[in-house]
Formats: structure tokens, C-alpha cells, sequence
């Protein structure tokens, strides 16, 4: 069996024949989606700062009932980023560098925020999809199991927000 080494130093990987009914780009085939899904989690901790400030903004433009949600959505994604950068040392062996400082545009209402935020967090679900492919290793893929079913229920707690404001109501 051939084997090459393009992603991790010190680990051999074979060369597996392609499936011609397989799309060229394999998200599904471990090592093949690997460095797609170290470039998704790169992406993932890179807007950290900017999703942190956005959270922290929603909860000030929130009512008083609606705070407490977002908080422990917020707490939730911090989490995550923690998780995703444990993740990606234990893959690469190298820490993932401190993320820009970021910057955000305030949304036009709380509404729209919401809807930012729900929108945002079905995105994350199909990237995080796509990383969850490429783990190998039972713990990594329970971290990556918690943060998906995370951003499922952030979603659904974004659409009672969003339904409870309201917010369908607004152009």
C-alpha cells in the first residue's frame, strides 16, 4: 500500500483509492477532509472576539426576561471556543494563535440581532458538520457532538426569542 505525509509530521497516511461516484472534494473520507476541517475550526476561533462582543452587545439591548438566555448562549460559546482549540492542538500539535482584536456592526433592532444570531448559529451547525467528519478520536468527536446539539438548541432558544418579541411582525 502507498501512503504520504501532507498533513501531520510523523504520521503516515495511506492512499486511498477515490470512489468515482465520490465528489472530488471528499468532505466524508478521513484523512482527505482533515485539512478542510483544520481550516474550518481555524475559522471557527478566529471570530471569537467579534461573536463575543455581538453576545455581550444582544444583552443589553435585551428585555429583562430574554437576558438570561443569552448569557448562557453566550457562556455555551465560549465554551465551544475553548473546545474547538483543545480539538486543534490535539490534531496539529500547535496552539492556534490569540484571534484579532474584532470589531462588530450593531444591528438595526434587537430583532434583527436575533435573527442574526439564529441564522448564525444554523450556519455554524453545517460547518461544524463538516469537522466532525474528519475526528478520529471518541472524545474529540463527543466535544464536537456537545458543540453541534450546543448550536441546535442555541437555534431553537434564538426562534422562541425571536417568536416571543414578536419579531415577524417587523420589516
Amino acid at each position: 500500500m502507498q501512503y504520504y505525509n501532507d498533513y501531520m509530521p510523523g504520521y503516515m497516511y495511506p492512499i486511498m483509492p477515490q470512489s468515482p461516484y465520490m465528489m472530488p472534494q471528499d468532505i466524508y473520507t478521513y484523512p482527505y477532509n482533515l485539512p478542510m476541517a483544520l481550516q474550518l475550526i481555524r475559522e471557527a476561533v478566529s471570530g471569537e472576539r467579534e461573536d463575543e462582543m455581538f453576545y455581550n452587545y444582544l444583552v443589553t439591548i435585551a428585555p429583562e426576561e430574554d437576558k438570561s438566555i443569552i448569557r448562557g448562549i453566550r457562556d455555551d460559546e465560549l465554551k465551544h471556543f475553548r473546545l474547538f482549540k483543545n480539538i486543534y492542538y490535539e490534531l496539529t500539535g500547535q496552539m492556534l494563535p490569540p484571534p484579532p482584536e474584532g470589531e462588530f456592526t450593531k444591528p438595526a433592532s434587537y430583532c434583527a440581532g436575533l435573527k442574526k444570531a439564529m441564522l448564525g448559529e444554523l450556519a455554524a451547525v453545517e460547518k461544524y458538520r463538516k469537522i466532525l467528519f474528519a475526528l478520529q478520536d471518541r472524545r474529540q468527536i463527543n466535544m464536537l457532538t456537545e458543540i453541534i446539539t450546543d448550536e441546535l438548541r442555541h437555534g431553537n432558544l434564538y426562534n422562541l426569542l425571536y417568536s416571543k418579541n414578536e419579531c415577524y411582525k417587523e420589516k
